[in-house]
């Protein structure tokens, strides 16, 4: 889908204005915290850039988040509280993890909570997520959990968790009109959520477009290729050369990596500053970014479906592609001057040289009114 949405109404013949602040509010679900440690460990930009206000356009963020707040208890709360009634516009609200359904719940108690409300009782996730969802600008998922529900949402689950998508619907709409923004992975890349907030915020403030985004609200620049098609080792795979054991640099498609089905630019972008990444070090695709993860990927060192086809198809023709390129690389690793001519060529240099001040027979030149060394 085109992230549709429009900036706030504005002059057409003005400039934007710049926000001076923006509140984000970090809402914990069912999950390890690996997304708040991938997001600290991005670097471009650098969330303390963000957080100082240090980059040109974007707001500086003001984030609400449960473990790195320097508020507790009622102090931390009150900015929720706020953003509800309507006295914190814009504001953005990110999760990470799964929703569960607290439905399931038959009176006391709850799966995930955060803070308490006047009477003392503790606020579910949810209903924050239910009260502060629709005046958000925008929502935005971070991690598999959040995204598609993840580990906590797979197979024998007590929780009946789900994605943020799968909770608040499919048609949900932000104030300014874009669906749940989903940047899945487990964890994801720091960088590809910082750089989604990042142009998140140019369009809140009126400097850009709203992100592209495909029918499941991934990032289209970020999520648009396999991770096959940026794999250091997928020219392997194109050759039929693959990996016999762990710790092979051909293609790993013969040890069961998903890769070529697999919507992730982990490849191309790796992991931290350009460092790392599951398949540059060593690592197969298990498909964490994808919504039938983990269930329809375990166990993970099973080979998946059509890998076998996939495999003996590619080493057949492969090798063939194979002879014929170190054929042609040979030829081409050969200078003109180290083969032999043939007649054609002879009479051709025999052509161009002649009368020329170079001796084609000995390769000596001949200088004018001076002698070669053996004359």
């Amino acid at each position: 889908m085109s992230a549709g949405g429009k900036p706030p109404e504005a002059d057409a013949a003005s400039e934007p204005t710049e926000l001076d602040a923006i509140d984000v509010f970090w809402l914990p679900g069912e999950a390890c915290d690996g997304c708040s440690i991938s997001t600290l460990g991005a670097t471009d930009p650098p969330i303390e850039d963000l957080l100082r206000g240090h980059v040109p356009h974007l707001p500086q963020i003001n984030l609400h988040h449960h473990e790195l707040a320097v508020e507790s208890g009622t102090a931390y709360v009150d900015g929720m509280r706020d953003a509800v009634a309507g006295e914190r516009d814009p504001y953005i609200v990110v999760v990470e993890g799964s929703v569960p359904n607290e439905r399931l719940i038959d009176g006391d108690g709850y799966w995930v909570s955060m803070g308490k409300d006047e009477q003392g009782d503790p606020i579910r996730t949810v209903d924050w997520l239910d009260r502060l969802a629709p005046g958000a600008a925008a929502v935005v998922a971070i991690g598999t959990c959040a995204t598609w529900g993840g580990v906590p949402a797979a197979q024998g689950n007590v929780t009946d968790a789900m994605g943020t998508m799968d909770y608040l619907g499919r048609d949900y709409r932000s104030e300014l009109g874009l669906p749940v923004i989903n940047v899945p992975g487990c964890a994801p890349v720091g960088d590809n959520f910082i750089e989604t907030v990042a142009h998140l915020l140019l369009h809140v403030g009126g400097f850009g477009p709203p992100p592209e985004l495909d029918e499941l609200g991934r990032p289209t620049w970020l999520f648009g290729e396999t991770v096959h098609r940026n794999c250091e080792r997928g020219s392997y795979y194109e050759e039929g050369d693959f990996a016999e054991e762990y710790g092979s640099e051909k293609c790993l498609v013969s040890k069961g990596c998903w890769g070529p089905t697999v919507k992730c630019n982990m490849p191309s972008r790796r992991n931290i500053e350009g460092v790392g990444g599951c398949m540059n070090m060593g690592g197969k695709c298990i498909g964490c970014t994808m919504p039938g993860f983990p269930d329809k990927f375990t166990p993970f060192f099973k080979k998946p479906p059509g890998s076998k086809v996939s495999t003996v198809s590619s080493s057949i023709l492969g090798g063939i592609m194979s002879k014929l390129r170190q054929k042609s690389m040979k030829n081409l690793d050969t200078s003109t001057r180290w083969e032999n001519p043939g007649l054609t060529e002879r009479m051709y240099q025999w052509q161009l040289k002649r009368g020329s001040n170079y001796d084609p027979d000995r390769g000596l030149e001949r200088r004018p009114g001076g002698k070669t060394g053996d004359d």
